[in-house]
């Protein structure tokens, strides 16, 4: 195989080893005049560069082509203006002779430029010979063809020119601009001929499609890569002119769009197999043209509320050809892009039939009287097409015909949409719209606990693509190789079915409360719908089903409390069924879905009976008494012996009040007593635990407040059974050394001590002289200064005492 470059490449190459070594050349001639002036002139100077020459801005070359493009420019713009405004001051014979010179010269020199090496300077006289063949035209119509239709001379003469400049590039092979030029100008004659000759718009498009169909002939052939990426971008400007025309035309004059978009078509197909990169792009366009092709005429001739369809079932179909097994003559790029502009399609068309969705999930949402009126909502979207239940059931037939587990989750949405949509596409009664809803809620809720799903499926591995042949398969791997990750098919639909169905058991729920009877069946095939789910699914969709089963059964008791008339404390009192229920059957099925939303239905049964407090002690007596029974349980024992605990004594504070007991120690002693038994039992438990933390809670429940009833009650019955008291706790402290009780105690009893006598102090005062109480005051300082250093030895001894207690 001939390795060697062709000679325009080997000349660039030699053009620049020449620059480098130029500038080497130049900065070695420097530092030889620095040198010889450091010799003569026997001192040294600065060196020009120190060790390292700065980095040139510009390399030669580039500044070469700058310069020439510049000078073609320059010449370009005379040339112009000498043809504008100085052409009239010559005869027809100097015209042509100047014009016919300066062209003649401008393309010859080239030629010249290029035997001599000088491949830069020739391109930019070629660029210029090739300016002044366009004003040669232009010259050419003003003077000799001054009648001529411009469209139709601009079409001819970019004919002629593109002939000139194709010809010219290939006798000078050196020169890169006149190909490309000569591919630019071929994009005219065509297109600008149909607008010269009146075609309409379909015309121009036929026009621009044979002219994109060259263009594409022409990336089929061996060329160099600038004649290429000049025709290809081309093409594609074209083409999707073309295609916006053809699409157009397909909604006002179908019959006349659709030979447009099948020549599109054909011509992107054709194309993929010359531009294999952007083959799946192209067989995407081409599919898109087909679909609109087809569909245009077949939905002129149908009515208006068909048009969506008719196009969802020739994507559909168009969609099929991607299984290898029905299109195994198809290649692997266009199958993929066939498969994909299909799947775009039938989205648009499946984003279409949503409102009828939304409508039939949200639609009972809008209530505009009361509850068990009988009056419904006025319906929705009357006036949107019945067809839209029609794509939706395309699309999940589709989807459940595609297999694989993005198929069948596609196939479960779109027939869960299908059921919502009906009641609003078709206008079903009531009845049926309820049945129709519950049903959506059946299937779904079954699909989460069908065999095989979450707890006993497997993952399957992500699909690995096929990797294209050619250069563009590197690229290819590069992009899609990464780590596999596995999707769970039976936990996807689970999660799929669980949420469809918890959705439609909303929107069936917020219509049947129009009606009473519809009320209590409804939320009774819930009822067993979640359960069931429950007690055979597994996992999150068993959480989630627990849950909503116990919302339910809320509802249920609810319902009948307001069908039988019952207040709402009344009411509260019933839904505490609920919460008891979950507790029991807790006990043998384990769900902390059910516990919570059975906590969540006691909240709010506690608070549907706060108006009345003597139910209000009822409930909380009777919430007490559920958390009790839970605490039978090992899991659950600590946090709902607390529970527990809190609502009995939450009970017999509301029943104190609702007797009307103003008797701070009737409300603090119920926590007291339970609180030091606590106590003790920790400290038997943990000798090491503080006193503070066992007994401490427990006695300032009661001393605090019973202290700041001391100080206004008259009477001498609390002061001392309170001081009695403190004193027993003080001596119990002090027996036991424990901390808490002692300081407590003693601080209780010191301020009971000092109420008792703070009537008599304050007499004695005031029967003393008015100097009297200062000068004590004053000797009491002056003593505690004089021993200030053994009473604070004596603090220290105490406090190191009470330090040692617990």
């Amino acid at each position: 195989m001939d390795m060697n470059p062709p000679p325009v490449e080997e000349l660039r190459r030699v053009d620049a080893e020449l620059a480098r070594l130029d500038a080497r050349r130049a900065e070695l001639l420097a530092r030889r005049a620095w040198l010889l002036g450091v010799l003569y002139a026997g001192r040294a100077a600065a060196p020009p560069f120190p060790g390292v020459a700065a980095p040139a801005e510009t390399s030669p070359r580039g500044a070469q082509n700058v310069l020439l493009t510049l000078g073609g420019i320059l010449l370009a713009v005379a040339a112009l203006a000498f043809t504008l405004v100085s052409w009239g001051s010559m005869g027809i014979a100097g015209r042509s002779a100047v014009l016919l010179a300066v062209t003649s010269a401008a393309l010859a020199a080239p030629a010249v430029l290029l035997r001599r090496g000088l491949g830069s300077t020739a391109e930019a006289v070629g660029a210029l010979g090739l300016v002044l063949t366009v004003l040669d035209a232009y010259a050419l119509h003003r003077v000799a063809l001054p009648g001529t239709d411009g469209l139709g001379y601009t079409a001819a003469a970019a004919a002629v020119l593109a002939g000139v400049w194709g010809g010219y590039g290939g006798l000078l092979r050196g020169l890169r601009l006149p190909l490309p030029a000569a591919v630019v100008a071929a994009q005219l004659p065509l297109p600008l001929g149909a607008l010269a000759a009146g075609g309409g718009p379909a015309v121009v498009a036929w026009a621009a499609v044979l002219t994109a169909a060259a263009d594409v002939l022409v990336l089929g052939r061996p060329s160099r890569s600038e004649v290429r990426v000049t025709a290809g971008v081309s093409a594609g400007v074209l083409a999707a002119w073309a295609l916006l025309t053809g699409a157009g035309l397909s909604l006002t004059d179908p019959w006349t769009g659709a030979p447009l978009l099948l020549g599109c078509a054909a011509l992107c197909l054709y194309a993929a197999g010359a531009a294999r990169p952007v083959a799946s792009t192209l067989a995407t366009v081409a599919g898109l043209a087909l679909v609109a092709a087809v569909a245009g005429p077949a939905r002129a001739a149908l009515p208006a509320e068909w048009a969506v369809p008719v196009y969802v079932v020739c994507g559909l179909a168009l969609a099929a050809l991607w299984r290898p097994v029905r299109a195994g003559w198809i290649p692997e790029a266009v199958r993929g892009g066939f498969g994909l502009a299909g799947g775009v399609v039938a989205g648009l068309g499946v984003l279409w039939a949503l409102p009828p969705v939304l409508a039939g999930l949200l639609g009972p949402a809008d209530r505009s009287a009361g509850l068990w009126s009988g009056t419904h909502a006025a319906p929705v979207l009357v006036d949107y097409p019945a067809t839209a239940a029609l794509v939706l059931l395309l699309g999940a037939v589709a989807a459940a015909t595609a297999g694989g587990p993005w198929g069948r989750w596609g196939a479960v949405v779109l027939g869960w949409s299908l059921l919502m949509a009906l009641p609003v596409a078709l206008e079903l009664p009531y009845a049926a719209g309820i049945a129709v809803r519950l049903v959506a809620t059946a299937a779904a809720l079954g699909l989460a606990v069908r065999p095989g799903g979450p707890a006993h499926d497997r993952p399957e591995p992500a699909p690995v693509p096929e990797r294209p042949e050619g250069a563009w398969g590197a690229s290819w791997t590069a992009v899609t190789a990464g780590p596999v990750v596995p999707v769970a098919p039976g936990a996807l639909l689970a999660w799929t079915g669980s949420a469809a169905g918890t959705a439609s058991a909303v929107s069936a729920l917020l219509l049947a409360l129009d009606v009473r009877a519809a009320t209590f069946g409804v939320l009774g095939v819930l009822l067993a719908l979640f359960t069931a789910v429950a007690v055979l699914g597994g996992g999150a969709v068993r959480e989630t089903a627990a849950g909503a089963a116990v919302l339910a059964a809320a509802g249920l008791v609810g319902a009948g409390a307001a069908a039988a008339g019952l207040s709402g404390a009344a009411a509260g009192l019933a839904l505490l069924i609920v919460p008891a229920a979950t507790a029991a059957l807790a006990v043998r099925v384990r769900s902390v879905a059910a516990e919570v939303t059975g906590v969540a239905v006691g909240a709010l049964a506690l608070a549907l009976t706060v108006p009345r407090p003597a139910a209000l002690a009822l409930a909380l007596a009777l919430g007490g008494v559920i958390a009790a029974a839970t605490a039978l349980r090992a899991d659950r024992r600590r946090a709902a012996s607390w529970t527990a605990g809190a609502l009995f004594l939450a009970a017999a504070w509301v029943r104190l009040a609702v007797w009307g007991v103003t008797v701070p120690e009737a409300y603090t002693l119920p926590v007291t007593v339970p609180a030091l038994v606590v106590g003790l039992l920790r400290r038997r438990r943990d000798p090491a635990a503080s006193s503070w933390a066992a007994y401490g809670p427990g006695l300032a429940a009661t001393l605090v407040p019973s202290l700041a009833a001391v100080w206004s009650d008259p009477h001498w019955t609390r002061p001392l059974l309170l001081g009695t008291g403190a004193l027993a706790v003080t001596l119990l402290g002090a027996r036991f050394r424990l901390q808490a009780p002692l300081v407590l105690g003693g601080a209780a009893l010191v301020l009971v001590a000092a109420h008792e006598l703070a009537p008599y102090v304050v007499q004695l005062v005031g029967a003393l002289p008015r100097w009297l109480p200062p000068a004590a005051a004053g000797l009491l300082l002056l003593a505690v200064g004089a021993t200030y250093e053994r009473r604070l030895r004596e603090a220290r001894a105490l406090r190191g005492r009470l330090a040692r207690m617990r």
